[in-house]
């Protein structure tokens, strides 16, 4: 039996029914692996009902209001209160307490590696992600496909408890995303960044995929990886809190958890060993020009720290997607570990 199941949850609906469906399924795994972590009991003790965290519900409600209507349903399934659900998806939004343990630290700060392919001739541009996280929620995540009665539908690979979005995925138009962790310290009141996530899945193009992170009222940031079948563009955006810098990926690339841009080389953040070494694995990966087909055999090689067995700072690899984007379609597949491969699968036709 497959220690990390990968369940396979479909909702339909207005935002809050969709809500309540995720949060039903999510319900014992959120009960039994994360209120009992350290990170979610430091986040609870130092932020509840602080006006810091208000701030953050104030402005995701003013932008993104059908965003939260889905965490409201969340919570609504989970039996749990809207306080504590917002809480969580929030983590990346404050500042966990300094007398945690390195080892929540350590995996708070780390997590997912991409490898960006551009389109070449006839093969398609591709995107291959390893989802980080920690060890208390492998086999307690899900593969969710949505169809909203508002905007696109979309897939994403979720945790327990969180709204979708800061994986990986893609919606119907054609939009693929997948996200890595970044830790800038320059943490603000505004939109949480799992709303804003949400909201890409929300777009109709990459266009209007990189307004949204263009936005000057983000509370924090990730790395986003984008690409769109249409034109079969792939970007890399870092996107702190305080700016958002972009690369169009024409050659082959990679990025772990740190901000590499130069337009951020003054800009405070954490960068762990972990995410220093395998940036430094990718970047040797895309320099040899791994074709399309060698991207899985990069991410799940456990010779090279790309790959995370939970063995090093606690932090597994929960899950890899890889998106084949040609101009009429998103053939994808979802991976459990390097011996359960191809766990879900499928192809969807761009609209």
């Amino acid at each position: 039996m497959s220690k990390n199941p990968i369940s396979r949850v479909r909702a339909k609906g207005d935002a809050f029914s969709i809500g309540v469906t995720l949060g039903r399924a999510s319900a014992s795994a959120f009960r039994e692996r994360v209120l009992h972590t350290e990170e979610y009991r430091a986040l609870d003790t130092r932020w509840r009902r602080s006006a810091y965290l208000k701030a953050l519900e104030a402005a995701a409600r003013a932008t993104y209001p059908r965003f939260v209507r889905e965490i409201e349903g969340i919570a609504e399934g989970a039996g749990q209160d809207f306080d504590s659900i917002f809480l969580w998806n929030c983590r990346g939004d404050l500042r966990l307490p300094e007398d945690v343990s390195p080892a929540t630290g350590s995996v708070a700060a780390n997590g997912c590696t991409t490898l960006l392919l551009p389109a070449q001739d006839d093969r398609p541009a591709i995107i291959a992600h390893n989802e980080d996280g920690d060890q208390a929620l492998l086999g307690a995540c899900f593969w969710v496909e949505v169809e909203p009665d508002e905007g696109p539908a979309w897939a994403s690979f979720m945790y327990p408890g969180m709204l979708p979005g800061h994986t990986f995925g893609f919606n119907e138009m054609g939009l693929v995303q997948t996200i890595n962790n970044i830790t800038a310290h320059d943490l603000q009141p505004g939109v949480p960044r799992h709303i804003i996530c949400r909201a890409i899945l929300d777009s109709r193009s990459l266009c209007d995929a990189v307004e949204i992170l263009k936005r000057k009222d983000r509370a924090s940031g990730f790395h986003h990886n984008l690409g769109e079948t249409k034109t079969r563009r792939l970007v890399s955006i870092e996107a702190p809190a305080s700016g958002c810098a972009i690369r169009e990926a024409v050659t082959p690339q990679g990025h772990a958890n740190h901000l590499i841009f130069e337009e951020f080389a003054q800009l405070e953040q954490t960068i762990s060993a972990s995410s220093r070494d395998r940036q430094a694995a990718v970047d040797r990966v895309t320099a040899g020009q791994r074709l399309a087909e060698d991207a899985e055999v990069a991410l799940f090689d456990e010779t090279v720290p790309i790959y995370k067995n939970g063995t090093i700072d606690g932090s597994q690899t929960l899950a890899m997607g890889v998106f084949a984007l040609s101009a009429d379609r998103v053939d994808w597949s979802v991976h459990a570990a390097p011996n359960e491969c191809d766990v879900l699968g499928g192809t969807v036709l761009v609209k």
